[in-house]
This record gives C-alpha cells, sequence and structure tokens, in this order.
C-alpha cells in the first residue's frame, strides 16, 4: 500500500471577534458564565458577504505562502463543511475554479464536526489505492451563520474558520497509523438544522432555519462513547497513551474535553484545543488547534497526534497520525 503524509497545513479565521462581552448585551449571559461553562473568551465571525469557500481559499493561501506551495497539480479536493455556500454547487468546486486548479476532482463531505477525520481518511485512501497523488483537504465552517443569537445555549459555542493540508503520496512514509470511524443514527436528533424534511427518527423536528442542538444529550453520548473508541484505534495499532505527544479533540467545549481526557487518564496539558480564541467551529476545529500547536513550537516532527471528531448523526471518527511536515513553520504572531 502506498504511503501517504500531511507535507503542509494552512488556516484562516474572519477577522470580525465576537467577544464574551459582546454577547452579554446580545442575550442574557456573561463572561464569567460562558467561561465556567465552556472556556470560549471569543470566537470569529464571517461578514454578511463572507462566506465558506472564500474562508477556504484564504486557508489555502496561508498554506501556500508559508510552505512554499503550489496547488495546479493537485488531484483532488475534499472539503468538510456543514455549512456550504449552496446547497449545490460544491464549495470544492468553487474552490477548484478560485484556485486556477486545471485537473482535480472535487467533493464536499457532510460529517460535521467529525468531517475533517473524514476527509483525511479518504484522501489516504484515495492515495493508497494509487489513483491519486497529492490531495487538498479542508474543514470549514460559517457557523454563526446558521446560529440563533438569541439563544443563549447556543450562540455562545459557535465561530467561523477555516483549516487546509495538502496530503501527498510518499514512498517512504506513512503518517497515517490507525483510525476508527462510527456513526450512532439513534441521537441525530439531537444536533440538526431542518432540511427537505421536518422528521428524523420519526420524531418531530423543530421547525428553524437554525442550528438546533441539544446539548446535554450530545454531552452524555460523546462522555460514554469517544473514549471507547479512542481506545479501539490504540488497540488496533498497539498504541500506549504514553506514546501519544497530542491529543486533539473537536473543540466543542472546554468542558466536554476535560471529562474526555478523565477517563482516558490523559493529561489536559498534552492536548490541543482551539475554542478559548475561535468556538467551535465545526469542521475547523481539529486543523486549527494542530496549527496552533504547530505555530507555538509544541508540535514537532515525530510527534505522535491523535485527532478525534463527533458531531451531529451522531457521526464521530479518529485518526492517529506521526507528524512529517515538510518543514515546522512556528509563527507566534496570533491568528
Amino acid at each position: 500500500m502506498l504511503g501517504a503524509r500531511i507535507t503542509s497545513i494552512g488556516t484562516y479565521v474572519p477577522k470580525k471577534k465576537l467577544t464574551n462581552f459582546d454577547l452579554e448585551r446580545m442575550v442574557e449571559t456573561n463572561n464569567e458564565w460562558i467561561i465556567q461553562r465552556t472556556g470560549i473568551h471569543e470566537r470569529r465571525i464571517a461578514c454578511t458577504d463572507e462566506f465558506t469557500s472564500d474562508l477556504c481559499v484564504l486557508a489555502v493561501k496561508d498554506m501556500m505562502q508559508r510552505y512554499n506551495k503550489t496547488v495546479e497539480d493537485v488531484d483532488m479536493i475534499i472539503v468538510a463543511t456543514s455549512t456550504p455556500d449552496f446547497p449545490f454547487p460544491s464549495v470544492s468546486s468553487i474552490i477548484q475554479n478560485r484556485l486556477n486548479i486545471p485537473n482535480t476532482g472535487a467533493i464536499d463531505v457532510s460529517a460535521a464536526c467529525a468531517g475533517f477525520v473524514y476527509a483525511l481518511h479518504t484522501a489516504n485512501n484515495y492515495i493508497a489505492s494509487g489513483f491519486h497523488k497529492k490531495i487538498l483537504v479542508i474543514g470549514a465552517d460559517t457557523i454563526s451563520k446558521i446560529t440563533d443569537y438569541t439563544d443563549r445555549s447556543t450562540c455562545v459555542l459557535f465561530g467561523d474558520g477555516a483549516g487546509a493540508v495538502l496530503v501527498e503520496r510518499d514512498e517512504l512514509s506513512n503518517s497515517f497509523i490507525g483510525f476508527h470511524l462510527g456513526s450512532d443514527g439513534r441521537g441525530a436528533h439531537h444536533v440538526y438544522r431542518v432540511g427537505l424534511s421536518k422528521k428524523v427518527n420519526d420524531i418531530e423536528l423543530i421547525d428553524s432555519q437554525y442550528l438546533v442542538q441539544n446539548g446535554r444529550e450530545v454531552f452524555r453520548w460523546v462522555v460514554r462513547n469517544v473514549p471507547n473508541s479512542i481506545g479501539q484505534i490504540l488497540e488496533k495499532t498497539q498504541t500506549s497513551l504514553e506514546q501519544i505527544n497530542w491529543f486533539i479533540p473537536h473543540s466543542a467545549n472546554l468542558r466536554l474535553i476535560e471529562p474526555i481526557c478523565k477517563k482516558l487518564a490523559y493529561p489536559i496539558e498534552k492536548t490541543l484545543y482551539s475554542l478559548e480564541d475561535f468556538g467551535n467551529t465545526s469542521a475547523a476545529t481539529i486543523p486549527l488547534a494542530l496549527d496552533l500547536g504547530i505555530r507555538e513550537g509544541k508540535v514537532n516532527n515525530g510527534d505522535r497526534v491523535l485527532m478525534y471528531g463527533f458531531g451531529s448523526g451522531l457521526v464521530h471518527a479518529g485518526q492517529l497520525l506521526e507528524i512529517n511536515l515538510d518543514k515546522l513553520v512556528k509563527d507566534p504572531t496570533p491568528l
């Protein structure tokens, strides 16, 4: 089987900030409550005329500039998002045109907050098949556009952002060590946005243009299931937690990450997350956290990183990787 590795990474977040103090003026909440319940201090919000494809393009351009990469020879684009500019055409098709990539496939992946990990898994398998050599993988969302800013239980959580990586064929090494994929559709009604149907699992849904979430039930499901699924990755790859340099869970909520780490007996100090300054950016949280770790000089080549995404579906995905970028671009400048 042909090897693949992530060779470069880039990220982008919108310029506009929405702080906890801003939210105090919008809904009945306060800075202390938000930090205590979520760990989030602020989040970035896309402008009215700024969409997921725009964030994706800027994340790719950041990657190209920092790593001196070109994308003209990319032969597949995979975008993980729950907030595409349109139901169709796909975000990946828009990116193909805007970046002038002449000969490539283009698909969007719908796996909510687990989307980036699913997209990585897909890219690895495309390369392992021998049919692809260089794949652009992007996780991006503009969740603010489907957030109800009168609902204090959800509006304090979400922000916008994008992260992009190149996954390239490597004849000598393989960064992809092991994975686990799963779904529990019985909980599909716990996180959703209605579409053509207003019912799932024979349950009537709230007919709203906004994201609807039962945070309590999602919390229970994640804490009960994610640590066991991580255990399956470790068992299949014969890896111990002590061999994991960094854990990168989906940055949904710090109060959700903490019990996962506690149940795993894994130190929170070796856990990377992006929620403090960016909130829950859905498919973008994991690449944002990885890039923050690289920029801050925490993540080094040779490190083993365990990513785990989970979200609406209820769908989840984990990937164990060895970091082996072409170079490590440290940049203390805040995003």
